[in-house]
């Protein structure tokens, strides 16, 4: 695997049926190198901190052959950033990671933590109000990343998958259990025994103790 873009985005209002958001969801390409400090790209705007960003959600990184999915189910191609992913990867399909996977990019190292999930902002960058009942159907939900090791990514960049050994979940499956309205004592200690985003560990201890 290889890095197909490194994306960065300022501040900027969306807009779409009425709904507006000041958001840093709007990205593209960057040029040269960028750093990755353990709060993410220098230069990226995380607007909406609730849900976003933070040490345990500091990169997202979305795979090119899910931009070739999306292609076929569109009917038009999309470019880089505009799932608002930092990095764009060549051969990752996210669902197929585990948390706690290492993604190693040259200096920097990338731990899978969680998937995205989509929300009213995505919808209206798509210019489709429909489109996060698509999103979250479609199972391709990319992955969020805490910072392990820092330093300088660009395009071109070799990406080395490791495995985590420890007992974990894969993405794909913390995406649909997220979901699940009857998720099983079983399936909440998988989460927690995983090296979880901490929003994510908050929401699945508040399902615990509502069992």
């Amino acid at each position: 695997m290889h890095v197909v873009s490194v994306n960065i985005g300022r501040e900027q209002i969306v807009e779409h049926n009425g709904f507006s958001d000041l958001t840093g969801i709007l990205k593209t390409p960057a040029a040269g190198a960028v750093e990755i400090t353990p709060w993410g790209l220098v230069g990226d705007a995380v607007v909406d901190t609730k849900h976003h960003g933070g040490v345990d959600q500091a990169v997202y990184v979305y795979g090119e052959p899910e931009y070739a999915w999306w292609a076929t189910q569109l009917g038009y191609e999309l470019a880089p950033g505009t799932f608002g992913e930092n990095l764009t990867i060549s051969g990752l399909e996210s669902a197929d990671l585990n948390v706690g996977d290492i993604l190693h990019i040259g200096a920097v190292a990338l731990q899978v933590t969680a998937p995205r999930f989509p929300c009213a902002t995505l919808a209206a960058r798509m210019g489709d109000a429909g489109f996060v009942k698509r999103f979250r159907e479609a199972g391709r939900p990319g992955a969020y990343c805490r910072v392990l090791r820092v330093g300088a990514v660009q395009v071109g960049d070799v990406v080395e998958l490791e495995r985590y050994h420890g007992e974990t979940l894969t993405i794909g499956e913390m995406y649909r259990e997220h979901y699940n309205s009857q998720i099983s004592a079983e399936s909440i200690r998988r989460h927690l025994a995983a090296p979880i985003a901490e929003r994510v560990r908050a929401s699945i201890e508040k399902k615990q103790r509502e069992k």
